[in-house]
């Protein structure tokens, strides 16, 4: 079955950059369109930014021209840069097939604090 496989979260100062991967296993085909979504604590899951399997890209208001989204087709691995992190970045991310998503990961925690 499809595996999604967070990683490169951490601990970073509000201003600071992260670059997190998103690895999928257990397909054959190159990886459809995907998405990072973000949950912080005691609040619902929100998607993140999104990129098609032609490389259109989307972004939620609060994160355009600081994150960007991108894919590695022959690694099946699509990524998140992320720069300027505020505090209201905190948060566990996850990615996900946008159209018949999967089982989630496990995530990967990213917190902004000074």
């Amino acid at each position: 079955q499809v595996q999604l496989v967070e990683s490169g979260g951490g601990f970073v100062q509000p201003g600071g950059s992260l670059r997190l991967s998103c690895s999928v296993s257990g397909i054959i085909f190159s990886i459809p369109s995907m998405a990072w979504y973000r949950q912080a604590p005691g609040k619902q899951r929100e998607l993140v930014a999104t990129i098609t399997d032609s490389s259109r890209t989307s972004y939620v208001d609060s994160v355009k021209g600081r994150f960007t989204i991108s894919r590695d087709n022959a690694k099946r691995t699509i990524y998140l840069q992320m720069s300027s992190l505020k505090a209201e970045d905190t948060a566990v991310y996850y990615c996900n097939f946008i159209y018949s998503p999967q089982n989630w990961g496990q995530g990967t925690q990213v917190t902004v604090s000074s």
